[in-house]
């Protein structure tokens, strides 16, 4: 075994300045002291381990900036076959942890394939103490510098997830004979779903629901820029068919390529009970009456940011007490189970029958549910819901 005396760039960083934390496992007591005293003696923090399974349980308990591992273990001496399976459980807890193995000379094929399974760089044994050190320096600067970068990208995104969180009604308003419940499920940190249920008079109140196609920080910008474009159409177009032409035009032209918002639109006016929908695209809303038949309000236009010259028409549709009206995006109705099966609109009217005596609430929580039991508990897709009931 080599032992050299050198100087190092880490010998002159201040005192108060750690090198790194390192994560040592050797089978055999006196590398792994060989390897400490260097370490510790080049301002490492080590930590020591003699089998596999003890690599495995620190990892989990503390944060390392790099793994010194040999591949060779008191049950497999010379093949390898544990160090290699070592390598790839820690790739599976951890896919930027650095991981230098080590080997013996006459084992580089070991080497190359602990490298194909994920580790980072390898020396062999007998090792240069200069050359061990100065891959160590490299891989733990690549740890610490994936870790700002991954601190700063969680930071950029909780600050998205509140801005978008911020875009969503935090309260509905109150409409006489009717009760709203809603809420929305981003499959990742920010979605492309939205939705908003808006009072633009005394008796007339706005229900909108949105999906933008995609998924992620590119879906949520599209998202709010619809947002943004949609607020004052809202109480400038009093017709539904009217606000999607507009929104249509405005979104063609700062939509990306390939880039499109399917999305409900419709005004309730609580006065004569007439909801004025317009349907650009988006999955048909599901209306269970109070004596059981169910119907769809259907999409009668083509999605939005598409077809700047598309000409929208709107419906109208009466509603009674006992009725209830579910606006959802299809990261609800196509959730699947393990064998692909999709949650399906089926089932959501049959919750609703199977209901009927529940508020909007109470409906909206047990539907999520479904959903949720029905896809093993992780939507595929960002996944949005209103519930409108007339009492």
């Amino acid at each position: 075994m080599v032992m050299e005396s050198l100087q190092t760039s880490s010998e002159y960083r201040a005192e108060s300045e750690p090198t790194g934390r390192v994560l040592v496992a050797d089978d055999q007591p006196h590398v792994l002291d060989a390897l400490q005293l260097l370490l510790k003696g080049h301002g490492y923090r080590t930590e020591t381990v003699t089998h596999p399974a003890r690599v495995l349980q620190a990892l989990k308990a503390r944060e390392f900036d790099v793994v010194l591992m040999d591949l060779n273990y008191t049950r497999d001496t010379t093949a390898g076959g544990e160090g290699l399976e070592l390598v790839s459980q820690i790739r599976s807890i951890d896919e930027n942890l650095p991981l230098v193995v080590m080997t013996a000379w006459s084992t580089v094929d070991l080497a190359v394939e602990a490298m194909r399974r994920g580790a980072s760089d390898f020396v062999q044994k007998p090792w240069g103490n200069r050359q061990l050190l100065e891959k160590l320096e490299s891989q733990v600067e690549r740890c610490r510098s994936l870790r700002r970068a991954q601190r700063q990208r969680a930071d950029e995104l909780q600050d998205a997830r509140e801005i978008q969180s911020n875009l969503l009604p935090k309260s509905f308003p109150q409409i006489k004979d009717y009760e709203i419940a809603g809420m929305t499920k981003p499959m990742r940190h920010v979605g492309g779903d939205f939705y908003d249920v808006v009072r633009i008079s005394e008796t007339q109140t706005v229900f909108c629901i949105a999906d933008v196609s995609g998924k992620g920080m590119p879906a949520a910008l599209l998202m709010s820029s619809l947002q943004a474009a949609l607020k004052p159409l809202m109480w400038d177009c009093r017709s539904p068919r009217e606000l999607c032409r507009r929104l249509n035009r405005i979104l063609c032209e700062i939509a990306p390529v390939g880039k499109f918002v399917s999305f409900f639109y419709a005004v309730l006016d609580s006065k004569d009970n007439r909801l004025t929908y317009c349907n650009a695209g988006h999955n048909p809303p599901a209306l269970v009456r109070a004596d059981g038949a169910t119907s769809e309000l259907n999409a009668a236009g083509a999605v939005l940011g598409q077809f700047p010259d598309w000409v929208y028409e709107q419906s109208e549709v009466q509603l009674r007490p006992g009725d209830t009206l579910m606006l959802f995006t299809d990261g609800l109705v196509e959730a699947c189970d393990q064998d692909e099966e999709p949650f399906g609109e089926e089932r959501l009217n049959r919750i609703v029958l199977e209901n009927r005596g529940a508020g909007a609430e109470s409906l909206q929580k047990l539907l999520m549910q479904a959903a949720l039991a029905h896809c093993g508990g992780s939507f595929q897709d960002d996944a949005s819901m209103i519930v409108l009931r007339a009492v």
